[in-house]
């Protein structure tokens, strides 16, 4: 039989271990930097011109791999997103490469004599796909690997930005990031994970095997590791190389990542006059995605003033009702 005081025990250690785990499951993770963008806050909003900046990063570069099927063409045109001319946006609905397969034709065909499969322009009401037909036909261009659709990939990667800090100061965090209401982790991560390609880190061992920065050594051969393995019982370290076909990558689990670095300074050239630049177009593609992600964040943020507002006045007229029923009592 559970004692009050052994459930109290049992209750406390819990807490405590929901406060450890956090910053403890940090540890060897990757430190993301926080960011300001535009629609972080209850206030936030996107800017117009870094969603059609970011939307060009997308379908210069991103959209050779990645589809963005939860968005339809007609998104691009709405108002809380790029706000594309409509007729801008027909035009490049009608020329996407990848055109829709609705099904067979009028005649029940699927494909035409030539065993073509039939397919049509895209329109305003259908989405955005990618370059490739199915999973299938993806992997099989990419070694294996499914790009995944990036319609989501800021909402799925929300939880990437964890705390790094003491653990006193996790719960402190935590009420700091819901009375600014930060979102952003996802979108944060994104712009880390594009920013962090580099070159392999080199390493030289130390007379008694450990391996320890090259600049900080002495004379010796360099290994390039991604990762270390720690020896143990005063065994040498191992150092894991990059594998055939992997890129380094600071920010991506295990530091190897199959995708390779999608862009450099001066690839793309913005017509607003925008920086171009690796951490500008890092910045505006999070944003695109992170507005993909939300299409109607702008509207829902509006809906949540509105909300507060209402109840607050709702509230002020429920005390001051309260004082006036109750005072005849009194």
């Amino acid at each position: 039989m559970i004692t009050p005081k052994a459930l109290k025990a049992a209750t406390a250690a819990a807490v405590l271990l929901s406060l450890l785990t956090p910053a403890l499951a940090a540890g060897d993770a990757p430190v993301i930097e926080r960011r300001a963008w535009s629609f972080s806050g209850i206030n936030g909003k996107f800017d117009r011109a870094q969603l059609q900046r970011g939307f060009q990063i997308y379908k210069d570069v991103c959209a050779a791999c990645h589809g963005l099927k939860r968005i339809n063409f007609r998104n691009l045109s709405e108002p809380g997103g790029p706000e594309f001319p409509v007729d801008s946006v027909k035009a490049l609905a009608a020329s996407w490469p990848n055109q829709i397969f609705d099904g067979p034709n009028d005649a029940g065909e699927i494909a035409d004599r030539r065993g073509r499969v039939i397919k049509r322009p895209a329109l305003l009401s259908d989405p955005i796909l990618g370059p490739y037909d199915n999973d299938k036909a993806a992997t099989t261009a990419n070694n294996g690997a499914l790009p995944p659709d990036l319609s989501l990939i800021t909402k799925s990667r929300t939880g990437a930005a964890e705390f790094h800090g003491p653990v006193w100061a996790h719960p402190l965090a935590m009420l700091k990031d819901m009375a600014t209401g930060y979102q952003e982790g996802g979108t944060d991560y994104v712009y880390a994970l594009l920013t962090g390609y580099g070159e392999v880190p080199q390493y030289r061992r130390s007379p008694s095997g450990q391996l320890v920065p090259a600049a900080s050594a002495g004379a010796g051969p360099v290994e390039k590791c991604v990762t270390i393995t720690k020896g143990e019982a005063g065994k040498p370290d191992v150092c894991n190389a990059l594998q055939e076909g992997m890129n380094y990558n600071s920010v991506f689990a295990g530091h190897q990542i199959a995708m390779i670095r999608p862009f450099t300074d001066g690839a793309l050239k913005y017509q607003d006059g925008s920086p171009a630049t690796t951490g500008q177009y890092a910045q505006d593609i999070a944003a695109f995605l992170t507005w993909a992600g939300d299409p109607k964040l702008e509207e829902r943020k509006d809906m949540g003033r509105r909300v507060l507002l209402y109840l607050l006045i709702t509230s002020l007229l429920l005390y001051f009702a309260k004082k006036r029923l109750w005072s005849k009592l009194h």
